[in-house]
């Protein structure tokens, strides 16, 4: 019975000291900033998305993208979005890594949508009059941040928000809703 209780109190002490060290990591030593490109976007839709995160601690960080179409052909893919500045802030649920793992992400956007290609409601296409329009959104995204000890960083991430003033239905351009999202690589320094 003595062995059982001397093995039990050995066992429960070498896991309360396993639970304290904490974990040091080369690529979380003074390392504050990131510089990511958004990959998908520029495969895909032929756009910039480059973004800027600082690390405000091991739980959160505050970062701004900013977003530029190049093309002018509008396709159905998405809503021809021409540009936006987006900042947000992150908060991760890693308990003993610096700013990585999965995420929460608060944002606003400040959007603007070009249409060349305008058809009015009744039909007619009218080459002279594109439509343009600029809005503010709000929204929530999720995703995961991945770092590997170089400082190189991989995201994944996903989110939606609502455009906030020119949601009336007199508007042209139903963009109501936005969407955020992408797979960014990057590097932390």
């Amino acid at each position: 019975m003595k062995k059982i209780v001397l093995f039990i109190l050995l066992f429960t002490t070498t896991i309360s000291f396993a639970q304290e060290k904490e974990e040091t990591y080369p690529q979380d030593i003074n390392k504050k900033y990131e510089i990511k490109l958004n990959a998908f976007s520029l495969i895909v839709f032929s756009s910039l998305d480059v973004s800027y995160e600082y690390l405000l601690n091991k739980d959160s960080s505050f970062g701004v993208g900013v977003f530029y179409n190049f093309n002018d052909v509008n396709d159905n893919l998405y809503y021809p979005k021409k540009f936006s500045i987006t900042p947000y802030y992150r908060w991760f649920f890693s308990e003993t890594r610096f700013a990585r793992g999965f995420f929460v992400e608060g944002f606003g956007m400040l959007n603007t949508y070009k249409d060349d290609y305008y058809y009015d409601y009744i039909g007619n296409y009218n080459p002279n009059q594109p439509i343009k329009e600029t809005d503010f959104a709000l929204g929530v995204s999720v995703g995961g941040k991945f770092i590997i000890k170089s400082g190189f960083t991989a995201e994944i991430y996903g989110g939606v928000g609502r455009n906030l003033f020119n949601n009336d239905n007199n508007s042209p351009l139903d963009n109501d809703l936005i969407t955020r999202g992408g797979i960014s690589l990057g590097y932390r320094f």
